[in-house]
């Protein structure tokens, strides 16, 4: 027995920023922003903290599966960007929420959700949980150089989450990584060791952006075909396709050589800007409360990011039998 998507629940901060108000400090502008990555405006957070936005995502969730807090036998929570090193996030969402079980936090950057679903698969079928909840939730902003413009226009911050129950909705689940720790990196704190001779550059992110648009156009074609195979099913049969929402033009170019209709394909990315892996389950709870999936049919997941990591699922709507 393996798990189905019972409920799922989103949150994002309250301020939005456009493109033009980041020209006001950046050399660029909304044209130059929205032609090559298709991101109009992102949500940053102002007063919201994310502990804040994962409990509220995760109420949401909650709320929709019919699930109380005290029934959850899991929480697991992707972040790249917790509000603590030390507890892990999922341990403050599960403190908001009144939860008591097992929590822990997976780093897979923006596939970390898929690899959270992994995770409750492993529990599920060891008959470990009922009924689990995955978090992704990541505050970029606190990230990123905010005088590289190359990097800082690309994100947002956000939260969202699925409440899993027993079922047999997922019918392949695949991870891989591609072991590269610099093409996309955030370095760790320096500390202030009196011992420590290394050179420690600032804890902000950055990327090989042409190596990545390969990278991540491959990672989702692979994905979608090799979790097709698994499940004996074309890409044409899918229903829905979400993928991690990194730039639109990796988006279109996935959808070229897929050969797939693009409008089965999810988009987040011009209102919110990427929100690691908080990317894929925020795109599924606005298809949900949108009433775009209708029991049986098949939703296909890919995200990839730093690591290098690839998550790819495919799920059957709704199967409880």
């Amino acid at each position: 027995m393996s798990f189905r998507i019972l409920g799922t629940g989103s949150a994002l901060p309250a301020r939005s920023v456009t493109n033009d108000e980041l020209s006001g400090f950046l050399d660029t502008s909304d044209d130059w922003i929205s032609t090559r990555t298709g991101i109009r405006s992102r949500r940053l957070c102002t007063t919201e903290t994310l502990d804040e936005l994962a409990a509220l995502a995760a109420r949401e969730a909650l709320a929709a599966a019919g699930v109380a807090a005290s029934e959850l036998d899991l929480v697991v929570c992707s972040t790249t960007t917790a509000d603590h090193i030390m507890p892990g996030e999922a341990c403050a969402v599960a403190e908001a929420l009144g939860a008591s079980c097992p929590c822990l936090d997976v780093s897979a950057a923006c596939a970390g959700f898929v690899f959270g679903l992994d995770v409750a698969d492993g529990w599920f079928a060891r008959g470990r949980a009922r009924r689990v909840l995955v978090v992704s939730a990541e505050k970029m902003s606190r990230v990123l150089d905010w005088s590289d413009r190359a990097s800082c226009v690309l994100f947002g911050d956000g939260a969202a989450a699925a409440v899993l129950g027993e079922g047999k909705g997922l019918l392949s689940l695949r991870l891989e990584s591609r072991p590269d720790a610099e093409t996309i990196n955030i370095p760790g704190l320096a500390g202030t060791s009196p011992f420590d001779e290394t050179e420690r550059p600032a804890s902000t992110f950055s990327m090989d952006g042409r190596r990545v648009f390969k990278f991540a156009v491959n990672a989702i074609v692979d994905g979608v075909r090799q979790t097709c195979a698994d499940a004996h099913v074309e890409p044409q049969d899918i229903d829905h396709f979400v993928f991690h929402q990194a730039n639109e033009r990796i988006l279109g170019a996935a959808v070229q050589r897929l050969g797939i209709e693009d409008a089965r394909v999810a988009r987040t990315l011009a209102e919110t800007g990427n929100l690691s892996s908080a990317c894929i389950p925020l795109a599924l709870d606005r298809l949900v409360r949108a009433g775009s999936i209708e029991d049986g049919q098949l939703v296909a997941l890919v995200g990839y990011g730093g690591g290098l990591s690839v998550g790819s699922c495919l799920l059957r709507w709704g199967s409880g039998t």
